[in-house]
C-alpha cells in the first residue's frame, strides 16, 4: 500500500505531498495521523525554512474519505468526538507550526481541504483551483476548520459559504483572501519557488516568529499589555545573535549568514 503522505527534503525546504489521489487525497485517520507528525518533526528541526504543501494527482485536497465518514456515521458519539479531535490537532499543527508554510493549490480543495489551505502563511492556486465549503449539504458544517478559514476570508465571506455550500473558483478565491495569488499552471512552480526564495532570504527566527506576532495582534484584548509583549519581542530580536548579524550584515552592505549562496 502507497504512503499516504509523501515526504521530500532539499536542503532547508520540506515538501509534504498528500498522497491519496485515486481518492483526491482525502483525509483518512491514517494521513491525518502521518501529516500531523511530519508537521511537528518540521517545527522540531530548525534547519527546516520553509514547508510546502502540495497534492498528488488532480486535486489538492477534497476533504473526509466518504467511507470513512460513513463508518463515523455509524460510530458514538465520544468515537467521533475523538476523531474530530485528531483533525482539529492536525489544523492547529499546521497554523501554529513555527516554520513559514506555503499551499501549492493546483487543483480542487474541498471541506478539510480548505482548511489546510487557510492554514497556511502563503497559498497560490492555479485556475483549476476550485473551493467548497460543502459540509451543509450533507447536514453538517466545518466546525472544526472555521477558525482558520474565518480567519483568512472573514466572517461576512464566511457566513455566505458555510451556509451555501457553494464551490467557487480560484478568481474567488483570491478576492476574498483564501488564496494570495493565482498563476497560469505552467507558472506555479515558479510562484512557489519566488516565495521559497524570499523566505529563506529572510532571517530564520523572524520568519518562524512572523505568525504568533500576527495572531497576538490580531486579537489585543489588553492595549498595554500587547504594547509591552511586542517591545519586549522586538527587544529580544535586536540582542540575539539573528539580530546582530542582520543589522551588522544591512550596516556592512553584505549578505547576512542565513541567506542562501548566490
Amino acid at each position: 500500500m502507497a504512503e499516504p503522505l509523501l515526504i521530500e527534503r532539499a536542503g532547508p525546504v520540506l515538501r509534504l505531498r498528500l498522497n491519496r489521489p485515486q481518492l483526491h487525497n482525502a483525509f483518512d485517520p491514517a494521513l491525518i495521523a502521518a501529516l500531523t507528525a511530519a508537521l511537528q518533526a518540521a517545527g522540531a528541526d530548525p534547519a527546516v525554512r520553509v514547508v510546502v504543501l502540495e497534492g498528488e494527482g488532480a486535486s489538492f485536497s477534497a476533504g473526509a474519505d466518504l467511507q470513512w465518514m460513513r463508518g463515523m456515521a455509524a460510530a458514538g458519539e465520544d468515537e467521533n468526538r475523538a476523531d474530530a479531535l485528531a483533525l482539529a490537532r492536525l489544523m492547529r499543527t499546521l497554523d501554529e507550526l513555527p516554520r513559514p508554510t506555503i499551499a501549492r493549490v493546483h487543483g480542487p480543495a474541498f471541506g478539510g481541504g480548505v482548511g489546510l489551505v487557510a492554514c497556511c502563511d502563503i497559498a497560490i492556486g492555479t485556475p483549476a483551483a476550485r473551493f467548497g465549503l460543502t459540509e451543509s449539504r450533507l447536514g453538517l458544517l466545518p466546525a472544526v476548520i472555521s477558525p482558520y478559514v474565518v480567519a483568512a476570508i472573514g466572517t461576512r465571506q464566511a457566513r455566505r459559504w458555510f451556509a451555501t455550500a457553494e464551490s467557487f473558483d480560484a478568481d474567488t478565491a483570491l478576492s476574498i483572501g483564501l488564496l494570495h495569488q493565482v498563476v497560469a499552471a505552467d507558472a506555479l512552480d515558479a510562484a512557489v519557488e519566488a516565495q521559497v526564495g524570499l523566505l529563506c532570504r529572510a532571517a530564520p527566527l523572524a520568519a518562524a516568529t512572523a505568525k504568533a506576532l500576527v495572531r497576538q495582534a490580531a486579537h489585543v484584548a489588553d492595549a498595554v499589555a500587547c504594547d509591552r509583549a511586542n517591545a519586549d519581542l522586538i527587544a529580544r530580536l535586536r540582542v540575539s545573535p539573528e539580530g546582530q548579524e542582520g543589522i551588522g550584515a544591512f550596516l556592512e552592505k553584505r549578505a547576512p549568514a542565513w541567506a542562501p549562496k548566490e
